[in-house]
């Protein structure tokens, strides 16, 4: 029985606007703040940027790789690969321990998205507007402590993602990441504009670009190795699955 033909992407721009959707998240927008922060600046942007180069972009191509390669999902394009190189069957394993993390990040990923689509229509409303820190603490405790409204924003998100990856690669997927990865870079825009009147920009500058040795450790490396396995979504079977509708060019 000949194997079902993938869609493919319909050009390398989308290709890697999808790419970039599936990795820039909260891990390198809130995540990678604080760890700079909180691990010596520069210092743990430059071992991050190492283990990037080092690690990351390697694993990164295997896994398209393997994807192209197998034109499948990753379970099935890593039993197939192993079949056809004489290898054991049981590496299909590491395809299916890919999904299952996919599967987890996401139970908790489309809580945080139930929130944040519950806070897009606050802001809208007004709902902020002359409110302090604890004003605001307030609301988003109102919204933890109702389970009915957290139902609610959830299965919203739910429906918008499940919409989208219906429709499929070239109607879905890249319809939404034209629209939403420059929707990003706007907002990214805004957040470094607005943060440029605060008065501290040049301190968190400097603060930045200035390492500050004395405070990595051991566990500061392996964070940084984590941040760049979230930098570039690997280990998650996503880039393995992306890679299955490249095609042969």
């Amino acid at each position: 029985m000949s194997k079902l033909v993938h869609a493919q992407w319909s050009s390398k721009m989308t290709f890697v606007l999808a790419a970039a959707g599936s990795a820039v998240g909260l891990g390198n927008i809130w995540r990678f703040s604080y760890m700079v922060g909180d691990s010596g600046g520069a210092a743990f942007v430059l071992i991050y940027l190492a283990c990037v180069a080092l690690v990351g972009l390697p694993i990164l191509v295997a896994e398209w790789l393997i994807g192209r390669r197998g034109q499948e999902n990753p379970i099935n394009a890593m039993a197939d690969l192993a079949r056809r190189n004489g290898r054991l069957p049981a590496w299909a394993l590491v395809g299916a321990s890919g999904v299952l993390a996919a599967f987890l990040i996401l139970s908790f990923y489309s809580v945080i998205g139930g929130w944040s689509l519950s806070y897009t229509l606050s802001s809208v409303t007004g709902a902020f507007s002359g409110q302090d820190a604890d004003g605001i603490g307030a609301l988003f405790s109102g919204l933890l402590g109702s389970p009915i409204t957290l139902t609610l924003w959830h299965t919203a998100f739910m429906a918008l993602v499940i919409f989208i990856v219906a429709r499929g690669v070239t109607k879905g997927l890249e319809g939404a990441v034209r629209t939403l990865m420059p929707g990003l870079v706007l907002l990214l825009i805004v957040l470094v504009g607005y943060g440029m009147t605060t008065g501290h920009f040049g301190e968190a500058l400097a603060f930045m670009f200035r390492p500050d040795w004395s405070a990595v450790t051991g566990g500061v490396v392996l964070a940084a190795m984590g941040q760049a396995f979230f930098t570039l979504s690997l280990g998650m079977g996503i880039m393995m699955a992306y890679g299955s509708y490249l095609g042969p060019d």
